[in-house]
């Protein structure tokens, strides 16, 4: 095997990270990130043979080294031919000092541009003691073509015309009755194909689950085991990656969508101690992950095995760039970041919650790339939803939005403060203090997400059946806040039943689009999309999580009311507004003022929309059991025109705009579980 150069190898420079091509020179610079590495060598193989080196260089300290930083410049005619590199790192191997150096591993470049995975790929290999030639994934070497120009901007929607739709890449089209053509199922391209749905439904925001390039060999669905953070997930796609990827940015931005995306910057796929050793355990384990005090094991804040340290540069630089990648050349519009209280903590892992560099740092970067930022603002130890979290514009996901709304109504009593705090934009969470001013628009409100019951089963099961994920159904949480409407599952439930659930399916559809906020659905939720019972389906790559289209036919009165509904909150900035709704909102009970009492279970409000230039709306809404008497205590009937009444059978429970009977008389008998939008124009 030739070993060493052919041709002089310079030093290069310390960045940037991973490789670049230097035109200038017919060279590429290489630089690795390792503060306790002893020495380094990089390896280049040809797709030929992924397994023996074609070049090989053992970097020299210091020549090759600047600060933390080992770095050379060879020439392209000196790497005989190699489309692929990788890095073998020695170093001190002392767990209770947290090195886990091992020069028998071939490691991925965190920065590389692409990720090739060899025909002996094997997670299980590369988790064993010994060796891992040809079967590590190996990093791509840039290739001559010219760099990819950034995308068009997409649009940017406010918080009147934001309707954001969770989606799983795959799981959107993998199922043979989708409409979709076989090979582009499950794939970027498939979800061009349901853009004129996505558009018909009135979805302006789509969110996917992580498409960062994951471990094919792990088993998470979701994706939410990250490999490698440049590059799009190769299973999604049929030939090149990343061309699909920005061609379907590309198409939703033209069809008026903007695309976020789901990251996972707090954990990686090489788990704990006893889990494969890809890269950055390699590389550099103490600067990569948070360790035990002793250095002897990892800090396990996601419940994935380890957790990034990203308070510490190393994980500071892969974040930024990475998102700098994704923002400029993929065109995404803005992210979603799980377990973001993971950014609050310092390099020792303490919480340092109003000296968060990173969370200002992520900041600044969406500024000059024109993205949102949208925070799951807690993580197993620490919990920081609203205020408590230190980026003071972000978007957070609103967890407590999901429980209280669940709990009211499912027909828990003395709920109706909660949902009133929810419905006016969670200003607990958000509070608009002169000191401190927050949106309730940073509120992304959701009744469900991928994790936990779909909205189906929230209206079907009582507990959870995950017995299929193979964890003795000990997996997932048992806080579902979930009724079944009398009968557990579907098989044997009656009519009576079955048409509770569709009637509590659309109530939780209405108080979702009429709360002040960012409105989130769940792909599925619109035509009853059923995991039967399952809530933590994360290795669930089968019929359980891919969308059964069937459905949609089989609900359509179900997916006319979403559609219907979310036009509706479109055609009214009184509902989603900037500011929270102060003095044009007035609350009531079923006829008199607001019962906050224990057992109360009923609630109206008034929205006056004359300072947005709107009609005025009045909602009527009966968690009980039983019909309720209300009183309109707003105006005279025959001003009051229904709009909805989830009572009532499709077509009545949602009227088209113009079609909406008058009411009679201000007295409205609401029905059981139900809710009631009237509407009155202002002239």
């Amino acid at each position: 095997m030739p070993v060493g150069p052919i041709s002089p190898v310079r030093a290069g420079r310390p960045w940037p990270l991973g490789v670049e091509r230097v035109e200038a020179e017919q060279a590429l610079n290489f630089a690795l990130f390792s503060r306790h590495a002893t020495g380094v060598t990089l390896l280049c193989y040809t797709e030929r043979d992924p397994v023996r080196p074609v070049f090989e260089l053992a970097l020299q300290f210091p020549a090759h080294k600047t600060g933390s930083i080992w770095h050379c410049r060879v020439p392209e005619a000196a790497l005989r031919g190699a489309t692929l590199y990788a890095w073998r790192v020695d170093g001190p191997a002392e767990a209770q000092d947290g090195n886990r150096f091992d020069r028998r591993k071939v490691l991925l470049d965190p920065f590389a541009p692409a990720v090739f995975f060899p025909p002996g790929f094997d997670r299980a290999a590369c988790a064993a003691d010994g060796p891992t030639d040809g079967k590590a994934p190996l990093g791509r070497l840039p290739s001559q073509a010219p760099a990819l120009p950034p995308l068009p901007k997409g649009p940017r929607y406010t918080c009147r015309d934001a309707i954001v739709y969770e989606l799983h890449v795959k799981g959107l089209t993998a199922n043979p009755n989708s409409g979709v053509a076989p090979e582009r199922r499950g794939t970027f391209a498939g979800l061009i194909d349901k853009i004129p749905y996505l558009c018909d439904l009135g979805v302006t925001v789509v969110e996917l689950l992580p498409v960062h390039q994951f471990d094919p060999q792990e088993g998470n669905y979701w994706g939410y085991m990250t490999l490698h953070f440049f590059s799009p997930h190769q299973q999604y796609a049929r030939t090149d990656a990343f061309s699909e990827f920005r061609a379907m940015v590309d198409a939703f931005h033209r069809a008026g969508i903007e695309v976020w995306l789901d990251v996972v910057y707090n954990h990686t796929a090489e788990g704990g101690a006893d889990g494969p050793t890809y890269s950055f355990r390699g590389i550099d384990n103490q600067s990569y992950y948070l360790l035990a005090k002793d250095g002897s094991g990892y800090v396990n804040d996601t419940g994935c095995g380890n957790t990034v340290r990203t308070g510490h540069p190393a994980g500071r630089v892969l974040v930024l760039e990475s998102l700098r990648f994704w923002a400029g050349t993929m065109g995404i519009d803005g992210f979603r970041f799980d377990l973001a209280s993971i950014f609050s903590r310092a390099a020792d892992g303490t919480m340092g919650v109003h000296e968060a560099s990173l969370v200002a740092e992520i900041g600044l970067l969406a500024r000059l790339f024109e993205v949102r930022l949208v925070a799951e603002a807690w993580d197993i130890s620490a919990y920081q939803l609203g205020q408590a979290f230190p980026g003071m514009a972000w978007l957070q996901w609103n967890g407590r939005f999901r429980d209280d709304v669940r709990s009211f109504v499912r027909g828990g009593g003395g709920k109706v403060a909660d949902l009133m705090q929810r419905v006016y934009g969670s200003d607990d969470l958000f509070p608009d203090t002169m000191l401190e001013t927050r949106r309730p628009h940073q509120s992304v409100n959701f009744v469900t997400a991928h994790d936990g019951f779909c909205l189906y089963d929230l209206v079907a099961y009582d507990r959870k059946h995950n017995e299929a994920n193979g964890h003795d159904n000990r997996d997932g949480t048992d806080d579902n806040r979930s009724w079944n409407c009398g009968h557990e599952g579907d098989d044997g439930a009656p009519d009576g039943v079955l048409a509770l659930r569709r009637q509590q399916a659309k109530n939780f559809a209405a108080l979702l689009l009429l709360s002040n906020g960012i409105p989130m659905l769940v792909a599925g939720d619109e035509f009853l999309h059923t995991q039967r019972g399952n809530n933590n389906p994360y290795n669930q790559d089968n019929e359980t999580t891919w969308l059964d289209w069937e459905r949609l036919e089989r609900n359509r009165d179900v997916f006319r009311f979403f559609k219907t509904m979310i036009a509706f909150r479109k055609a009214h900035p009184s509902i989603g507004r900037p500011v929270f709704w102060r003095d044009s909102v007035h609350w009531f009970g079923s006829d008199g003022p607001v019962d906050l009492g224990p057992e109360s279970r009923h609630l109206a409000w008034f929205l006056d929309g004359a300072s947005v230039g709107d009609d005025d709306l009045y909602v009527m809404v009966n968690g009980h059991g039983e019909d309720r008497a209300f009183t309109v205590q707003q105006g005279a009937a025959p001003d009051w025109r229904r709009v909805v009444d989830t009572a009532l059978p499709s077509p009545l429970d949602i009227c088209e705009p113009g079609a909406e009977p008058p009411l009679e008389s201000t007295a409205y008998r609401v029905g059981a579980h139900s809710v009631v939008v009237l509407r009155r124009q202002r002239r």
